[in-house]
């Protein structure tokens, strides 16, 4: 994982634990927009199941975006978009992460290094088994998850602030 400070494009981190299928699928959102033209636009991070280890990435961030599976008893598939300022604006559960989560948004915020946060939820149903592959109606999802994102990145995109914002490509295109 590569933490720059002073970074000024917009952060895209997902997280999870790929060796629980469904449970893994922010890092798999990663994966898949690290094959499009969003990966010279923006920071792609994979978080894996970090937790204050990536918080050296809020420094400096304009807005960001994670990725993250949640038990919260939507049918599974199931893509949200919520913008928590604190712990207790996330979903019920998020997964086998969420304390660190939400205590590493909580510690941003009070080091004054909360940017402007998305965060892009998957309703996932069970994250007990021991898979590196997606369910179906997850894998399904990841198309809805990388339109979202692009939808939060372009909604952003008048709040960066370098040099090099012009040169951010069409945003909304598909693939």
């Amino acid at each position: 994982m590569k933490i720059t400070h002073g970074q000024r494009k917009p952060l895209v981190l997902g997280v999870g634990n790929l060796l629980m299928g469904d449970e893994g699928i922010g890092v798999a959102a990663i994966r898949r927009l690290e094959k499009t033209e969003l990966a010279e636009a923006v920071e792609l991070v994979d978080g894996g199941t970090s937790g204050f280890h990536l918080l050296g990435l809020f420094r400096d961030q304009p807005h960001i975006i994670l990725i993250d599976a949640t038990t919260d008893g939507q049918p599974p598939g199931t893509v949200s978009l919520i913008h928590p300022r604190y712990a207790s604006d996330f979903p019920p559960s998020l997964t086998a992460h969420d304390i660190g989560l939400k205590d590493l948004l909580e510690s941003a915020a009070l080091l004054g290094d909360l940017p402007n946060v998305d965060l892009i939820t998957i309703s996932i149903s069970d994250f007990s088994s021991m898979t590196m592959d997606l369910s179906a109606p997850v894998a399904a999802a990841l198309p809805q998850v990388e339109m979202l994102a692009r939808k939060c990145l372009t909604r952003s995109r008048a709040q960066i602030q370098t040099a090099d914002s012009a040169a951010l490509p069409d945003l909304q295109a598909t693939r």
